[in-house]
């Protein structure tokens, strides 16, 4: 057993043997595996446990066993406790991806926080199979075909090349103790049906489900290396990064080979569905406008690119700032402020940038969305101009337009933050102090 997590952790690159890692345990017979390879391999590790509030006395029975098994090693332990169901009413996930989320997301900050290289789970080759087959069962691409990566960033899996019964020879040759969890003979959730009513069919079949499948997830990845190195090359030419939006220019795909599944691979930081793919593919000669949204991201098709914005943005709300105030930080955008004599002023033309007449502005003023009906006096003109009209001649896609966002003075508007100054409050020779105000947005 040590060896041959020893030899897969040296093959596959996963740590070194000074990384300091993060074990993520929860008391179970597989990550109290862990924990003894760990310390028999003489790695420095702490135990990081949660506790998702599912299973009343059982789980904090866990927790204790958790924080016993740290004590035992001598090693740091961290632990959390969630309000998973919460979580998952209010993010509408179901349960066992609640818990996911919450999981790898407190990981991460301990991980970061305490100094840590790597975050080592427990997940074998039975879960690997149990992946596969889960993910053909609900509809995959090529990433869903080889399971459980060894290593994701710093999420390291140092157990996939041994089996569960590997594991109960492990346990018994070493007497450990470990808490068994019920939830995992129930066959409600959709992998422990999977785990105990399909696989041993498959395994009547072939005997050796796992190592085929082992084998099989292998010759994926690497012939998913070869798609991405294709996917790659196109996303160089195609996707530009901006404060505001992320650009996807369609020029450079008109002659991609498979164009949904390329979309579809370019747009998965941005969770798309394939099914969303296929509509905006059948879109893609319409008329720009067309909107798709994902759960994090709104897609806007405008003539030969697609600009895609985080959901989020949209949700700004009103800020107050009060005079002498020298920054402000809502959501995504942050604003830095300071006045300045006019005689020393030297004028900022960039967009990001306005000066405006202090002595014109009237305080507490306000940051908010542009709404309906609000209007300027654009720099340069004398006349109102709607910001509605405004933005469909700068033929701002829908999606940028719902988070544009206005300087309010009084009832006035000073500024189209970012793009452009309300020409009632600009810098005149008859100007005694200026304020600037810099837009700095926040991915």
């Amino acid at each position: 057993m040590l060896q041959k997590v020893s030899g897969f952790i040296q093959s596959h690159s996963l740590c070194e043997p000074e990384s300091k890692i993060l074990a993520a345990v929860s008391g179970g017979i597989d990550s109290v595996v862990l924990c003894e390879v760990l310390h028999q391999l003489k790695y420095t590790f702490a135990i990081a446990h949660c506790n998702f509030g599912l299973r009343a006395e059982d789980a904090e029975a866990d927790q204790l066993f958790a924080k016993k098994l740290a004590k035992k090693y001598e090693v740091p332990f961290f632990t959390e406790n969630f309000d998973t169901r919460a979580f998952a009413a209010q993010e509408k996930l179901s349960t066992q991806m609640a818990a996911r989320t919450l999981r790898y997301t407190w990981f991460e900050q301990v991980r970061q926080q305490e100094g840590y290289d790597y975050i080592a789970t427990a997940h074998h080759s039975n879960d690997l199979t149990e992946t596969i087959l889960l993910h053909l069962t609900k509809g995959t691409g090529i990433a869903g075909l080889h399971g459980i990566p060894a290593k994701n960033g710093h999420i390291i899996r140092p157990m996939l090349t041994v089996t569960k019964d590997d594991i109960f020879d492990f346990v018994t040759e070493q007497r450990l103790i470990w808490r068994e969890d019920t939830s995992n003979e129930t066959t409600k959730y959709q992998r422990n049906k999977i785990r105990h009513e399909v696989i041993p069919v498959l395994k009547e079949i072939n005997p050796n489900l796992e190592e085929t499948m082992q084998h099989t997830a292998e010759r994926v990845s690497q012939a998913e290396a070869i798609v991405h190195a294709y996917i790659d090359n196109l996303r160089q030419q195609s996707i530009k990064e901006a404060e505001d939006a992320v650009y996807l220019s369609l020029v450079p795909l008109q002659n991609a080979t498979g164009l949904p599944v390329v979309l579809h691979e370019l747009l998965r930081p941005f969770n798309f569905s394939y099914s969303v793919v296929l509509e905006l593919v059948e879109a893609l000669e319409g008329l720009s406008g067309k909107q798709f949204e994902s759960p994090s991201h709104t897609l806007v098709k405008d003539r030969d690119q697609l600009v895609i914005t985080s959901r989020n943005l949209s949700r700004f709300g009103s800020v107050t700032i009060a005079e002498g105030q020298t920054e402000v930080s809502e959501e995504h955008v942050q604003l830095t402020l300071r006045y300045v004599p006019a005689s020393e002023y030297k004028l900022n033309t960039k967009p990001h940038v306005a000066a405006l007449d202090a002595g014109l502005l009237k305080f507490p003023m306000k940051l908010r969305p542009w709404q309906e009906g609000d209007w300027f006096v654009p720099l340069g003109m004398n006349g109102k101009k709607k910001i509605s009209d405004f933005l469909i001649d700068k033929k701002v896609p829908a999606n940028l337009k719902a988070k544009t966002l206005v300087l309010v003075s009084d009832q006035s508007i000073a500024w189209i933050v970012g793009q452009r100054l309300d020409n009632r409050f600009k810098v005149t020779e008859k100007t005694e102090q200026v304020l600037e105000i810099s837009l700095k947005r926040i991915s």
